[in-house]
């Protein structure tokens, strides 16, 4: 991918274009450019076939993206999942198992990849674990995404990485639930009433407001764009948020975990 994007640099300044005037020729952001010139995000074939015939590319381009490694940093699915997160406008999440990625502290992400069955060896754990961190610069964008969380409390009580690990992490979720336009509630253990018994999933609404789902499994995804479908998780993510602590609750959760640790 870094070679691909030093191909694409080479050709896009040969051409005399920016980042930015080569995005408004080929409908992309300067930010996607700029992200796959530097090896950050995955060249696709359809761009990477545009690019060709416009900067003379000969097929470079198109042929490299044909030859890339089989086994990539992330899947498929998750690349496509994080290309709409990076530029959704609403992010709405229900986690009943770990925390949200776009809430880990560096050692909290660093040790569920080393809790991985089959293990990843060390650079892969800091592949992954820097990619995540890296993620996170969504929420401090300038104009960052309305963003809601509702987090089963087991989740909190569960000391991953130890117990400074547990007790940073804490920290970490109080200071970003004071962020503006990001909501975090827990859902407490004592409801007798639980909308997300089948498990975590994402809401999505991309700039073009089309609205999506995603959900995880031990070993794949499923993408929901069906508006059906999408229609049942909203209105089982509205009735988590009832069930669940208010956001102000919520923080005062995280004040007595932090005063009993």
């Amino acid at each position: 991918m870094k070679m691909l994007g030093a191909q694409l640099a080479a050709l896009r300044r040969a051409a005399g274009y920016t980042q930015r005037s080569l995005g408004e020729r080929v409908a992309a952001d300067e930010e996607t450019i700029a992200s796959i010139e530097q090896g950050r995000r995955a060249l696709k074939a359809d761009l990477a076939e545009v690019l060709d015939k416009l900067l003379d590319g000969k097929g470079t381009l198109t042929a490299g993206v044909e030859n890339l490694p089989e086994i990539d940093l992330f899947p498929l699915w998750a690349e496509q999942f994080m290309d709409h997160e990076r530029d959704a406008i609403a992010l709405s999440l229900y986690a009943n198992q770990v925390l949200p990625g776009l809430l880990q502290t560096e050692a909290y992400a660093r040790t569920v990849f080393r809790n991985r069955v089959p293990a990843y060896d060390e650079d892969e754990i800091d592949a992954f674990t820097a990619a995540r961190i890296k993620r996170q610069e969504i929420l401090h964008r300038r104009v960052p995404p309305t963003v809601s969380y509702v987090i089963w409390e087991p989740v909190l009580h569960l000391p991953l990485g130890g117990r400074q690990a547990h007790t940073d992490q804490l920290h970490h979720l109080r200071a970003y639930s004071e962020l503006p336009g990001l909501s975090i509630q827990f859902l407490p253990l004592n409801r007798t009433a639980h909308a997300g018994l089948s498990g975590p999933f994402i809401l999505l609404e991309t700039a073009d407001h089309q609205h999506l789902a995603y959900a995880e499994t031990q070993r794949g995804s499923q993408w929901v764009s069906d508006p059906d479908e999408v229609s049942i998780l909203a209105r089982k993510y509205a009735m988590l948020r009832a069930q669940a602590l208010t956001p102000e609750d919520s923080r005062s959760l995280l004040d007595r975990l932090l005063g009993e640790q």
